[in-house]
């Protein structure tokens, strides 16, 4: 997993539309990418919806935010219209950024050893620099952390 102080590659993922996005886009901005399991599902809807109620302060801090999972561009687009999400979800179904960021991990459910996304979130400085990581984030405080961590830094 990347740690603080690790400078993260530029990487180009497809987002809902199918249209190409990449991290170089927001060079000179802070960004938070958020790594989640699977869209539509409890905790993630729950994470997306944080940070769609909290994105006037991301704004207000010239924050961007990413959310990644293996999901398709077309899953993302019927859950960014399902929960009227106003931030970039990117595709990744090749799973490269995944694992660029080290979140591709072995899981342990009702005794079964599976691998899949480590719900986890990076917080980048303006050089795309990681400057926090939110580890094995909380999909109901997640976005409140990172917006205090944002405001005392």
């Amino acid at each position: 997993m990347l740690t603080v102080g690790q400078k993260v590659q530029n990487f180009t993922l497809p987002d809902r539309f199918s249209t190409m996005r990449s991290l170089s886009e927001f060079e000179g901005k802070k960004v938070v990418v958020y790594f989640y399991p699977k869209d539509s599902t409890p905790g993630c809807t729950r994470q997306a919806c944080a940070f769609r109620d909290s994105f006037s302060d991301f704004n207000t801090l010239d924050v961007v935010v990413i959310g990644i999972s293996k999901d398709s561009a077309k899953s993302h687009q019927q859950f960014v219209t399902e929960f009227n999400l106003p931030f970039l979800l990117l595709s990744d179904e090749d799973k490269t950024v995944i694992n660029q960021f080290g979140v591709w991990v072995e899981k342990t459910m009702y005794g079964k050893s599976t691998y899949g996304v480590s719900r986890s979130t990076f917080v980048l400085d303006e050089n795309h620099t990681v400057v926090k990581v939110f580890e094995k984030a909380n999909p109901d405080t997640n976005a409140e952390e990172i917006l205090t961590y944002l405001k005392n830094r």
